[in-house]
C-alpha cells in the first residue's frame, strides 16, 4: 500500500488556534491599554438638578445651559463648570487633579464638573458646559493624544513598509532554495512549509504594537496623574528636558500676598499694629491690604470701623480708627504727613525690603509704631519639586518680572541657585521669550512652567510648556501639559513617565526586530514549521502588549523606588 501525501490539516488547524488565541489576547490586553480614557469617560455626571422658576427641576446633565442655578447635595457630581452662589461645603477633586485631600469652597468659590460634593448643599451657577467645560476639554486632549502618531512611531511606519515587501522577497528565495536543493520527492511540499513557516512568523503585528500601546497606556496614566497632555509627540520631547525654567508669581509662590511678620516698636504689641492696620486696610483693595487685613481678621476676630478713609494712589492709606488717626505705606506717605519715623523702624523697614519682601509702615499717635511685612510665599510643595528635579539631574532656573532682591529671596526658599543664571529676574513679559530662546540657542532642552497670560508667548517658545491647571486659559492653551492641580511636583513625574514610555517603546521595538530576525533565518532554514511559526507570532504581539501595560503600575515618583516598564 503506497503512502499517501502528507496534506498538513493539523497545521493548518494549529496555525489557526494560534492566530485567534494570540488576537484574542493581544484585543484583550489592548482594551486594557485604553481602560484610562474609559474610566475618565465615566467621571461625569449624567443628570443634574437646576432651579427653573423657583423649583428643583431634574435634567439631563448635557441640557445645562450657561447661566442655570445647579443644585448639588452631598454625594453628588457638580455637572457642570461653574461659581457657588449659595451654600459651603468641601469637594473631592482628586478625579481630575490627583491630589486626595478635600479642598473647602464657599460662596464665590469656583467650582469644576466632574468634582463630588462631599458635604453640605450647594447652589452653582454654570460658567461653562459641554465641550467648553474643563471636564470634556481634558477629555478631548486625552483622546487627541492617543489617536496621533508620535515621531517614534511614524518611524516604527516607515520600516514595516520596507519590512513587508523584504519579507515576501524572503519568503519566495525560501520556496526557490528549498525547490533547487531540496529532496526530489517531497520538495514541493518543502518549499512550500517553510516559505509558508517564514510568512507567518514575520508578520509584522508586533511592530505595528510596539508604539501605539505604550503611548494609549502612558498618555492614560498621565491623565489618571492629572496631567493632560495635548500630544503623544509631547512625550518624546520631555524626555529630552534638562532645564526647567519657571514663572515665579502664580507658579512656584502662591500668586496672594501674605502677613508674613509684624516687626513692633518698642513698648509695642503686635495686637495693636494688626488692630489699627488691619482695620484701615480693611477698607482698601489692594492686594498688600487685603493681605494685613486677613491676617488681623483671623488673629483679632472682628475689625474697628474706619472713618475718613483716604486712598493715595502709590503712597498708602490714612484713616481714623477709634478716635486716632492712622497711616499705612511707605516712606513717601509719612513724609508728606510729617510724620516720625524712628531709626528702629527705618532698620526694620530696609531689612525687609533687602530680603524680598513687601514692607510699609503703620503710624499712629503721630509716630511709626510698627512694619507689617508681606509676601508672596511659595506653594507648599515648591521646595520638594525643585529637589525632585535636581534628583533628576535637571537645572532649575526662575524667571520672573520682579526684582532681584525678591527673586533671590524666592529661590533661597525653594532651592534653586541664586546666582545670574539661575535667577532671572526684573523680565518683561515679551522677554521671557527671549530668555528661553537663548537658553535653547546654547543648546539647552527647555521646559517652561507658567500659569499666566504673559507666560503664554513663552510657554509656546519652549520645547515642553507646561501650564498650571489652576491660571489662565491662555496660558493652557499655549502649553504641551497642563498640570491640573498646579502641583509642582507633577513636573517630575511627568518627565519620569515621559522616560518610563519611550523605554517601554525601545524595548517593544528591540523585542520585534530581534524576534523577527531571530526567527526567520530558523523558518527559512526549515527548523520551525507553520504551526509553531503562528505561535511564535502570537506570543511575540502579546508580550509587546503586555509589556506596555506595565507602565499603568510603574512607579514613578523619585521619593519612592523607581520602578521601570522595562526592568
Amino acid at each position: 500500500m503506497s503512502s499517501a501525501p502528507h496534506v498538513y490539516f493539523e497545521v493548518a488547524v494549529a496555525v489557526t488556534v494560534f492566530l485567534l488565541a494570540g488576537r484574542f489576547f493581544e484585543a484583550r490586553a489592548k482594551r486594557r491599554a485604553g481602560d484610562a480614557l474609559r474610566a475618565l469617560l465615566a467621571l461625569g455626571a449624567r443628570s443634574a438638578t437646576v432651579l427653573r422658576d423657583g423649583e428643583e427641576v431634574v435634567i439631563e446633565a448635557a441640557l445645562i445651559t450657561v447661566g442655570d442655578l445647579i443644585v448639588v447635595r452631598p454625594g453628588e457630581i457638580i455637572a457642570a463648570d461653574g461659581i457657588v452662589q449659595e451654600g459651603e461645603s468641601t469637594i473631592d477633586a482628586s478625579m481630575l487633579t490627583g491630589e486626595s485631600v478635600p479642598v473647602d469652597v464657599a460662596t464665590g468659590s469656583k467650582v469644576t464638573g466632574t468634582t463630588v460634593n462631599l458635604s453640605g448643599r450647594l447652589i452653582v451657577k454654570a460658567r461653562r458646559v459641554g465641550a467648553d467645560s474643563t471636564f470634556a476639554q481634558m477629555t478631548k486632549l486625552v483622546r487627541d493624544a492617543q489617536s496621533t502618531k508620535a515621531p517614534v512611531q511614524r518611524l516604527a511606519d516607515r520600516v514595516s513598509s520596507v519590512f513587508v515587501p523584504t519579507v515576501i522577497a524572503i519568503s519566495l528565495l525560501t520556496f526557490a532554495g528549498w525547490y533547487i536543493v531540496g529532496d526530489n520527492v517531497d520538495r514541493v511540499a518543502d518549499a512550500f512549509t517553510a516559505a509558508v513557516a517564514v510568512l507567518i512568523i514575520a508578520c509584522p503585528c508586533a511592530l505595528g504594537l510596539a508604539t501605539p500601546t505604550a503611548l494609549m497606556v502612558g498618555s492614560g496614566r498621565a491623565a489618571q496623574m492629572g496631567i493632560v497632555i495635548k500630544g503623544v509627540d509631547v512625550l518624546q520631547s520631555t524626555r529630552r528636558i534638562d532645564t526647567v525654567v519657571f514663572d515665579k508669581t502664580g507658579t512656584i509662590t502662591t500668586g496672594v500676598m501674605q502677613l508674613v511678620d509684624v516687626i513692633c516698636a518698642s513698648g509695642v504689641e503686635r495686637s495693636e499694629i494688626l488692630g489699627y492696620a488691619g482695620a484701615l486696610e480693611h477698607a482698601s483693595e489692594h492686594p498688600v491690604a487685603k493681605a494685613i487685613a486677613l491676617a488681623a481678621r483671623t488673629e483679632l476676630g472682628s475689625l474697628a470701623a474706619v472713618g475718613h478713609f483716604e486712598s493715595i494712589a502709590g503712597m498708602g492709606t490714612v484713616g481714623v480708627v477709634n478716635g486716632k488717626r492712622v497711616m499705612v505705606g511707605g516712606e513717601p506717605l509719612f513724609e508728606k504727613q510729617l510724620t516720625i519715623v524712628s531709626k528702629e523702624m527705618r532698620e526694620a523697614l530696609h531689612t525687609a525690603r533687602n530680603s524680598g519682601n513687601t514692607a510699609v509702615l503703620v503710624a499712629y499717635d503721630g509716630a511709626a509704631k510698627g512694619v507689617c511685612v508681606i509676601a508672596d510665599q511659595p506653594k507648599q510643595h515648591s521646595a520638594e519639586a525643585i529637589s525632585d528635579l535636581r534628583n533628576l539631574g535637571l537645572r532649575s532656573v526662575l524667571l520672573t518680572g520682579d526684582n532681584r532682591a525678591t527673586a533671590v529671596a524666592v529661590a533661597e526658599l525653594v532651592g534653586i541657585d541664586t546666582d545670574e543664571q539661575h535667577v532671572i529676574a526684573g523680565v518683561l513679559p515679551a522677554e521671557k521669550v527671549r530668555v528661553v530662546a537663548d537658553l535653547q540657542q546654547r543648546g539647552y532642552a527647555v521646559a517652561m512652567v507658567g500659569d499666566g497670560v504673559n507666560d503664554a508667548a513663552a510657554l509656546a517658545q519652549a520645547d515642553v510648556g507646561i501650564a498650571m491647571g489652576t491660571g489662565t486659559d491662555v496660558a493652557m492653551n499655549a502649553s504641551d501639559l497642563t498640570i491640573v492641580s498646579g502641583d509642582l511636583r507633577l513636573v517630575s513625574d511627568a518627565i519620569l513617565l515621559s522616560r518610563a514610555t519611550l523605554r517601554t517603546i525601545s524595548a517593544n521595538v528591540f523585542w520585534a526586530f530581534a524576534y523577527n530576525a531571530a526567527a526567520i533565518p530558523l523558518a527559512a532554514l526549515g527548523y520551525m514549521n507553520p504551526m509553531w511559526a503562528g505561535l511564535a507570532m502570537a506570543f511575540s504581539s502579546v508580550f509587546v502588549v503586555t509589556n506596555s501595560l506595565r507602565l499603568r503600575t510603574a512607579k514613578l515618583t523619585p521619593r519612592t523606588a523607581f520602578v521601570h516598564a522595562t526592568r
